[in-house]
């Protein structure tokens, strides 16, 4: 019964079916599978596969949001059966994920946020126009590894600068990206741990940075 959730978990995130995902996720949790389980080997595997089409082009953005969305219903069944069990759930870090203040750009903040989310990562998505303090307030509250903000005006770029200046007195490694952003911007200016052209390249960037 488990591999067949499993298949199932994987088939609906892949169809961006959001019910399929809910209703799969349910019969795993009344199963009693293990929540580690049903994550990395249901939902992040049809997620990772989403993300691979992405690269090649075989899906688009509203796919890969969809997509996203059945995970991240999923993810909101589970939540209070973590909390229940003390389970861990298995994922490989945390990342606090934001559009800079001064920014209302999200739609690729979006997508990095669910192709880390396919990749293993616990990812708190606190959402556009978000100042400082409260990148350094969720890095506290979620006890975060890493911190990624997104740029997608010039003029708010100085914005990544003063939340690196905030948040690496807390020990977390950043990344950060945006349209307007360049590795020199981030190696020179900021001072970040890894700059990323694009959702593919924020994964592999957080994987070495942890």
């Amino acid at each position: 019964m488990s591999d067949e959730i499993l298949a199932k978990l994987k088939e609906a995130v892949e169809n961006q079916d959001i019910e399929m995902a809910k209703e799969w996720t349910q019969k795993g949790i009344d199963e009693g599978m293990p929540v580690k389980d049903i994550i990395q080997d249901g939902l992040a595997k049809g997620m990772e596969k989403v993300g691979d089409q992405f690269e090649k082009a075989e899906v688009y953005l509203p796919e890969v949001m969809m997509a996203a969305d059945a995970m991240e219903e999923s993810m909101e069944l589970l939540r209070p059966v973590l909390e229940e069990t003390g389970e861990e759930s298995g994922q490989k870090a945390t990342v606090v994920i934001a559009t800079v203040e001064g920014d209302i750009h999200e739609i690729g903040k979006k997508v990095v946020a669910s192709m880390l989310r396919g990749n293993g990562y616990e990812v708190i998505d606190i959402g556009r126009d978000v100042p400082v303090d409260d990148f350094v307030e969720a890095v506290k509250n979620n006890n975060a590894d890493v911190v990624g903000a997104s740029a997608l005006m010039s003029t708010t770029m100085p914005e990544q600068k003063r939340i690196q200046e905030a948040v690496e007195p807390l020990g977390v490694k950043t990344i950060y990206g945006g349209a307007p952003v360049t590795q020199e911007w981030v190696d020179e200016d900021v001072g970040g741990n890894a700059y990323a052209p694009n959702a593919a390249a924020a994964v592999k960037a957080v994987d070495e940075i942890i």
